[in-house]
């Protein structure tokens, strides 16, 4: 596994999905080992996480450069290993059966794909960051990107722009993937629309969230749950001031950002408005049970949103924005409610408010939906078989390719 972020070094959901299905086929007998770069986390977070790590069994390579904060910057400035380079090549040299790269934004760009001489290269999308240098489609920070202005987009946003990204440095590594792993139709289907020739398999992701199978007894009141991070791109700004007008409901928000401080400030007053900081999976599953919906009113179009594969296994039915891949799991399940407007998103909430017998309808449905389409034991026995029917190519036919790349 090949990934920018890991846990504990980490702020969002694909590091915990990299850790949840690194264990997972750790415990089903394979050898795994995890690369990750330990200087991007602290690009952001200049001190170290105060979380322990555990004896998994996953090997667990963390990168650092004596320089710190400039080997990510080489790498998201060039699209290359850049100061890791030698460190990656006696890594991904050795002879895997498989490599599969996730989130390499700051561990290697796309020039760290041509480095492994595994018989299968596997690439999960988690984002969106090979068609966008904002990996959100996130325009100018303000608003979901209608048409592609990339270097303006970058220098509004705060972001180095990527003058790579117009030459052939995608394509050219792109040619030593064997396959790319979708978790959503949207998003399949937007990386084709967007150029990609390797051939794309829809892979829901899983969550394992550690759900309690007797649950808990609801909120006295109607409750709803916001998990995910405080940015703009999440759409809290428009939850936030439409729950400060319906006082009759809670409104919980799990999680962290750059605009956690300024909401809190300026809805002090609204006590029926919580902001909880950021919170462990395990602290988020008394949240999920007991809340009569989560809220998912993403702008940006996401992949394929953990928080509502936790929602499902906990039993909890979801009200999700029309956006991205973000219906597709209710789609599947019938587990929730999905919303265009800020009309129908309030008519939803009064709606599961206020109809007890829908909530334990959808919340039935929920949780089946999660055991039959999303635990890990379901991913990772379509997981083997994807790669299990793909040709290995011998290490010495991988080494040609490159050559010729």
């Amino acid at each position: 596994m090949v990934t920018t972020f890991y846990p504990p070094y980490h702020f969002g959901g694909d590091a915990v999905f990299v850790q949840a299905l690194a264990r997972g086929l750790t415990h089903a007998g394979h050898q795994v080992e995890v690369v990750h770069c330990e200087d991007a986390y602290r690009l952001k977070q200049k001190a170290p996480p105060a979380t322990s790590e555990n004896a998994d069994g996953v090997v667990v390579h963390r990168l650092r450069s004596r320089l710190g904060w400039l080997s990510p910057l080489i790498t998201q400035q060039t699209g290359r290993p850049g100061l890791k380079a030698r460190q990656l090549r006696r890594i991904l040299s050795r002879d895997f059966d498989v490599v599969n790269f996730h989130n390499v934004s700051l561990v290697g760009g796309p020039g760290i794909l041509a480095l492994s001489s595994a018989k299968v290269n596997l690439y999960t999308i988690h984002e969106h960051w090979l068609l966008c240098p904002m990996h959100t489609f996130w325009k100018n920070d303000t608003r979901s990107c209608d048409s592609p202005q990339c270097l303006r987009c970058c220098m509004r946003s705060g972001i180095p722009p990527q003058l790579w990204r117009y030459t052939n440095l995608i394509p050219k590594n792109l040619s030593n993937l064997d396959a790319f792993l979708s978790p959503s139709r949207y998003t399949a289907q937007r990386h084709r629309e967007g150029g990609v020739q390797v051939p794309v398999h829809l892979l829901p992701t899983f969550t394992n969230i550690p759900f309690r199978s007797g649950g808990i007894e609801p909120s006295s009141r109607p409750c709803f749950l916001f998990a995910g991070r405080v940015t703009a791109s999440k759409g809290i700004v428009s939850l936030v001031e439409e729950f400060s007008t319906l006082p009759q409901y809670d409104l919980l928000i799990a999680g962290d950002g750059d605009l956690r401080h300024n909401l809190q400030q300026k809805y002090a007053d609204c006590t029926n408005i919580r902001f909880l900081g950021a919170l462990s999976r395990t602290e988020l599953v008394p949240l999920y049970e007991m809340a009569t919906a989560l809220v998912l009113p993403s702008l940006a179009p996401e992949v394929f949103p953990l928080a509502v594969l936790e929602s499902l296994a906990c039993g909890t039915p979801a009200i999700v924005h029309n956006v991205g891949g973000s219906r597709e799991a209710i789609d599947q399940t019938g587990a929730g409610i999905v919303y265009e407007s800020a009309e129908e998103l309030r008519c939803a909430v009064h709606t599961l408010a206020g109809d007890t017998g829908l909530r334990q309808e959808l919340g039935r449905k929920a949780r089946k939906g999660y055991e039959e389409h999303y635990t890990q034991g379901h991913y990772i026995e379509r997981y083997l078989d994807v790669i299990a029917a793909m040709p290995q190519r011998s290490s010495a036919a991988r080494q040609k390719t490159q050559s010729v790349s």
